[in-house]
Formats: C-alpha cells, sequence, structure tokens
C-alpha cells in the first residue's frame, strides 16, 4: 500500500491537486499534501523568472531524484503596478498559457500536483488554474496552513478574542483605504506589503493602531524577523512580510 492509498485514496491520473505546502517551514505541510507530493507524476509550481520559487523549496526534502517537475516563471511579479493594463494583459496571458500546459497533461491522464504557498484559496495563483480547468477536470484542493496563521504563531500572537472581528487586508490598497478599514476591524492582518511598507505604517498609525502592530518577515523560514511596527524603519519591506494588529476582545 503506498503513503497515499493509507490516506483515503491513490493518484488519479488526469487529475490535478492543488497543494497547500504552508508558510514556509515543511513541518507545517499535512500528511495528505506530503503524501502527494511525492506520488502525483508531475510536481508543477510557481516562481519569479530565475528563481526557483518559494514552494519548490518548501518540499525539497520530499523530492526524490529524478522526479518529473515544472516550473511556470512569472512574466512579472511586483516589478509593474497590478492595477496597469499592462500588468493585467502579460499575466493573464501567462495564465492562459500556464492552463494550457497543466490542461495538456491532464489529457494525457497524468496526475498533477501544483504546488501554492500557504492555502490554495487564499490569495493564490493556484485558483486561476481551478477557475479554468475545474469544469473539464477532476480537481482536489489540499488546504493547507496560511501565511498569516504561521506569522502569528511565530510572533506569539493571538489575532483575535471573544468576539473580535477580523479583516484581511492588502497593502497595494489606497493609503486612506487602508486607514478606514482598519478604523472599523477589531483585529487586522495586512497582506502584501513589500514595497507599500511605508505606506502601511502611515495608515496604521493614522487609524492610531501603531502601538498594537506587529511587522513579521518570513515567518517560519530562514532569517526570520518579528518586532514592533513601530520599531521598523526599513523603506521597503520583504516579499514575505505582513503586518499583524491582534484583537482586544473578550478575555475570561
Amino acid at each position: 500500500m503506498s503513503s497515499l492509498d493509507s490516506l483515503g485514496g491513490s493518484a488519479l491520473g488526469g487529475t490535478l491537486y492543488g497543494i497547500g505546502v504552508g508558510p514556509g517551514d515543511a513541518r507545517y505541510l499535512t500528511l495528505r499534501a506530503a503524501a502527494l507530493v511525492k506520488a502525483v507524476d508531475v510536481v508543477a509550481y510557481f516562481a519569479k523568472r530565475g528563481r526557483r520559487g518559494n514552494a519548490r523549496r518548501i518540499v525539497e526534502s520530499l523530492m526524490a531524484p529524478g522526479r518529473a517537475e515544472l516550473c511556470f516563471e512569472y512574466p512579472v511579479t511586483d516589478e509593474v503596478p497590478a492595477d496597469s493594463a499592462d500588468y493585467r494583459d502579460q499575466i493573464g496571458a501567462f495564465y492562459r498559457e500556464t492552463s494550457d500546459a497543466l490542461a495538456r497533461l491532464l489529457r494525457e491522464g497524468k496526475s498533477v500536483g501544483l504546488l501554492a504557498e500557504g492555502d490554495p484559496f487564499f490569495y493564490g495563483s493556484f485558483m486561476h488554474m481551478w477557475c479554468r480547468l475545474e469544469s473539464d477536470f477532476p480537481v482536489e484542493v489540499v488546504p493547507g496552513v496560511t501565511g498569516m496563521s504561521g506569522c502569528w504563531t511565530r510572533a506569539n500572537l493571538p489575532i483575535t478574542w471573544g468576539d473580535d472581528t477580523l479583516a484581511v487586508l492588502p497593502g497595494t490598497l489606497d493609503e486612506q483605504q487602508l486607514v478606514d478599514r482598519l478604523r472599523r476591524t477589531d483585529a487586522a492582518v495586512i497582506m502584501k506589503v513589500g514595497r507599500n511598507l511605508g505606506k502601511v505604517r502611515r495608515a496604521v498609525e493614522a487609524a492610531g493602531l501603531l502601538p498594537r502592530a506587529v511587522y513579521v518577515e518570513r515567518g517560519t523560514m530562514e532569517n526570520e524577523r518579528v518586532l514592533p511596527l513601530a520599531d521598523c524603519h526599513d523603506a521597503t519591506g520583504a516579499y514575505f512580510a505582513m503586518v499583524l494588529i491582534p484583537g482586544q476582545g473578550r478575555r475570561i
């Protein structure tokens, strides 16, 4: 019996698996995710041009020599504004080409595990493949530990208490939008900080939340960094960085 069989099924030819690989440390993978990485015919993943890709790095210890792999390199990442026509055109064409490549493998009867950092259904590129392929092929989504969960755990920061509401905000929002939404929530996670760090810090301060805010960079990964946002004076943040603002709700 294979490791996949013992988890309630065997790899099915022609199936696309969206495999959540967690926030960075391979020990956060679920048993299902780890078994599929070992069992599928092809392991596929996204990466910045010229890089190996963080999702692929996470599963390194699970990859036997000679495994079939397929790397999809983004034509752009954060070099071009995400709301620009140029970005939409390039990424749209890239996603169409990528889904076509996956469809060819699935029609050949091969099982494909498409790796996703964190959880496949949370700000993931996998979702763009899911919406293009799920009506024509079997697709199984394997949930993963989200980056924000890994980060607030590593920061030793309970994020919500009692009836606290939690807002998950992209740092790419307009600065005043960030301020307005922060003022309307009890707890917040600000994703996609990176080059938006200065704007995010100003918005958090304007919302009166700077004393509670924590900056987490590369949570659960090597070179992890955790510090109060008020003490972080970097001009820009790392690609894998977020700001956490814990709630102060009911405690018993």
